[in-house]
């Protein structure tokens, strides 16, 4: 039977390749894992190793051949590399295997889940987080685990409708590209369920036997989180094999407040294994977890700034009014007109993209001894996520509508959110827009984005007394915050181009003007 030789599953960022070069004929032997071709991306060199040994049968896809991700580019037929017994029996030895997990996965054919290719620069991830469980059926290209890298959150996808029967890298495990996540059944689902409870290998539990606690049956694992929790088992319903108390069972009355505090610890020797440490007052509970690799590299980069760039801060102050009274006149009609709702941040990116192309300093990044000068403005708009600060990066702002600007925002916004930004999108600006406002700061210092030589803070607006022809009045103002690093620019143009962003504000028309 051949075995079809496929592409590798490319990043998300990479759409297709070239066959750079084939390193076996058709007719030649191959052993296991031995190269047999590789792929060439716009970005990385991927190399593709035999599944099995055998004689390379077919080549399906030449040399400098066009190829998409899991693409077939040829078949390994049977026969043996060697001939020799050692091979006969690593293939009996995988052919009794490969039945061990079809029987173990309810009959449905077996699959390995693997990571993602990662991009050139990213070395491993961490499994953040498994969405489905085992014995739990999913739809093909179902989202079955996050992957967490320094740059991006990576999705693996269901190969087909299953079960998965087995994980292999549990959460807060560090895998490297295309590693083996867990085992797959095509097919599979509630046997599989079924299976995994009878079986504790099959399941996320540590291996020992259950225990019965009162009337109820608790699996290791779960057993373990109630007592770190000091949680009243009679509360908590399980869904497992004749009423089992699975993990699952207890992380979700854990979320959902269901399980009250054991009150009193139960009789015999398992309730005594799973009864909490007595709560004293005045005690002061901790928590460690590990942090996450994009707040370790945001932490790693901030501090990196800090020890190398010349960093200063100069501020200025803007009456928001003409702006304020230009959304609440077109706000409606705006909505209307684009389908998103007219903000700030619109008129902050156009502004700003003015300020740059008049101070061309500011828009510069430092690399090495060289000043790099940008004849574009790309401005990276700061974004809050659960995970830490992403920066996704608006490009060619200076040619964007504010209509443009604010859906890109919203779009960055909700896939930032949802961990669907992809690294292209994070790389390259020339300059960076947070706004600590949102939150409620109304002064901070933002530190820079290496290598961009500057960074715009906005924050909240607050009326205050302004005098203004003579007169005190309640304006609504803004502090704004501009740090850069002064071995690229000096402050007389630090400061130009803060009150140069400050008088567009002030008087919009002025962006329409081009003045």
């Amino acid at each position: 039977m051949a075995t079809d030789i496929k592409a590798p599953t490319f990043p998300e960022s990479v759409a297709e390749g070239s066959v750079a070069a084939w390193h076996k004929k058709a007719g030649d032997s191959v052993e296991r894992d031995e190269l047999i071709v590789e792929i060439e991306t716009d970005k990385v060199v991927l190399e593709v190793l035999a599944p099995e040994a055998g004689t390379l049968a077919e080549v399906l896809a030449e040399e400098g051949e066009t190829v998409e991700s899991e693409q077939v580019l040829g078949r390994i037929g049977e026969g043996s590399a060697s001939g020799g017994k050692a091979e006969k029996a690593d293939a009996k030895a995988e052919k009794s295997d490969a039945k061990a997990e079809q029987k173990a996965s309810g009959g449905g054919k077996p699959h390995e889940v693997k990571a993602p290719t990662f991009p050139e620069s990213i070395q491993e991830g961490t499994v953040a987080s498994w969405n489905k469980q085992v014995g739990e059926a999913v739809k093909r290209d179902e989202v079955l685990a996050e992957i967490e890298t320094d740059k991006v959150v990576l999705e693996v996808v269901a190969p087909a409708d299953g079960a998965l029967t087995e994980i292999r890298a549990e959460e807060g495990s560090q895998v490297e590209s295309e590693a083996v996540l867990a085992i797959f059944a095509e097919g599979a689902g509630g046997e599989a369920a079924t299976a995994a409870d009878a079986a504790p290998a099959a399941s996320a539990d540590d291996g020992a036997s259950d225990e019965k606690v009162g009337d109820k049956i608790l699996a290791p694992a779960a057993r373990k989180l109630v007592a770190e929790h000091g949680l009243d088992v009679s509360a908590i319903q399980g869904t497992g094999k004749g009423g089992r108390i699975l993990k699952e069972d207890v992380q979700k009355a854990v979320k959902e407040g269901t399980a009250k505090k054991a009150a009193k610890p139960a009789s015999g020797g398992a309730a005594k294994a799973a009864a909490p440490a007595p709560a004293f007052e005045g005690e002061r509970p901790e928590k460690r977890v590990p942090m996450s690799r994009l707040r370790q590299t945001i932490a790693k980069r901030l501090v990196q700034a800090q020890q190398t760039a010349a960093m200063l801060t100069t501020y200025n102050e803007v009456d928001m009014s003409e702006v304020m009274a230009l959304r609440a006149q077109y706000k409606d009609t705006f909505v209307k007109t684009h389908d998103v709702k007219l903000g700030f941040m619109g008129f902050f990116v156009k502004a700003a993209s003015e300020a740059l192309k008049r101070f061309p300093d500011v828009n510069a990044s430092i690399d090495g001894t060289d000043i790099v000068y940008h004849g574009y403005q790309d401005i990276g708009v700061a974004v809050s996520t659960d995970r830490g600060l992403v920066v996704p990066v608006l490009r060619d702002t200076d040619s964007m509508k504010i209509a443009d600007v604010e859906k890109g925002i919203v779009d960055f916004g909700k896939r930032a959110r949802d961990g669907k930004l992809g690294i292209d999108e994070m790389q390259g600006g020339t300059f960076t827009i947070t706004n600590g406002g949102t939150f409620g700061s109304l002064m901070s210092t933002p530190i820079l984005n290496p290598p961009q030589t500057a960074i715009l803070g906005m924050h909240k607006i607050q009326d205050r007394p302004m005098a203004v022809n003579g007169k005190v009045e309640i304006r609504p103002m803004m502090y704004l915050a501009l740090s850069y690093d002064h071995r690229m620019i000096d402050g007389k143009d630090a400061v130009r181009f803060l009150v140069t962003i400050k008088e567009l504000l002030e008087d919009p028309a002025r962006l329409l003007l081009d003045i």
